[in-house]
This record gives C-alpha cells, structure tokens and sequence, in this order.
C-alpha cells in the first residue's frame, strides 16, 4: 500500500474563524473481485437494468450490491454504463460500508471509466471516506485499485 499526504483545509460556516488546516493521509488498496450480474431488465428494453453483486478480497474484503444501467450503438460500437454500489466489509482494517458511483464509455478506438466514492457516504470507521476506485478485466480475471482518505482519528 502506497502514501501519499494531501493537504485539506477546513473553515467552519458557522463562524469567522480561520481555516486550519489538517493533514489527511492518501492511502491505496488493491485486490480482486469476483462479480455476479443478473439481468432485470424485460426483453429488447434498452437500456439494460442488471442487479450485481461482488465479492472483494485483497485490501478491501467484504460485498457490494448495486444496479447498473448500460446501452450501446451495435454499428459504430459505442457502449456506455452506469451504476450505484454500496460496498460493506473492511478497508484497511477499518470496517464499515460507502457508496460508488460508475461512469464508463466505450468506442471502437478508446475506453474512459470514472468510478468515485460519494464524498461523506461512508459509516461507521469509514465515516467521511472520499476518493477513487479503478477496476481492470484481463482474461475474465477482475481486480480493483482504490485511493481514498480518511479524516483523522
């Protein structure tokens, strides 16, 4: 697991007092997954609705559960999804469950995949988690790298 320090202001709304700053520490995980998609969507609908459902291991371990929503243009091979995810289980050794958000887009020549932490959705030890996850396929395999912060204890 890499580190990286990133520096976050804070300054209060409710007074005029100064900002202070704290230090909040980048941390990345990485690991595998396993994923089970089911289709919900009725036949011919466009877009297709699937349920999924995942199994992390690695530096996160636990499930997900989420929707996701894709459609595409069979002639030119423009593809794109969208999809909701709350993951429960452990990061880092804190435990707890957050929400992702995925974008991703396809055309025959390029790919562009955005999946981020909804800011402050996080419970318990990952309450205010923010940050990035990034998620590969090579040969039907899936892994993820997630960058994330914490605030300090």
């Amino acid at each position: 697991m890499r580190s990286y320090y990133i520096f976050a202001a804070a300054a209060s709304l409710m007074t005029a007092g100064p900002v202070i700053a704290e230090e909040t520490k980048m941390q990345q995980g990485s690991g595998a997954f396993e994923i089970d998609l089911k289709p919900v969507s009725g036949e011919g609908e466009s877009p297709t609705r699937m349920t999924l459902s995942k199994t992390f291991t690695g530096d996160l371990t636990g499930t997900s559960t989420g929707q996701m929503m894709a459609d595409g243009n069979e002639a030119t091979g423009a593809r794109v999804y969208v999809a909701l995810e709350t993951l429960t289980g452990s990061l880092g050794g804190k435990q707890g469950s957050f929400i992702v958000t995925h974008r991703g887009t396809m055309t025959k020549d390029s790919q562009n995949l955005s999946i981020i932490i909804v800011p402050d959705s996080g419970t318990d030890e990952l309450r205010g988690i923010s940050g990035t996850m990034d998620i590969q396929n090579i040969d039907g395999k899936h892994s993820y790298t997630i960058d994330y912060t914490l605030p300090s204890d």
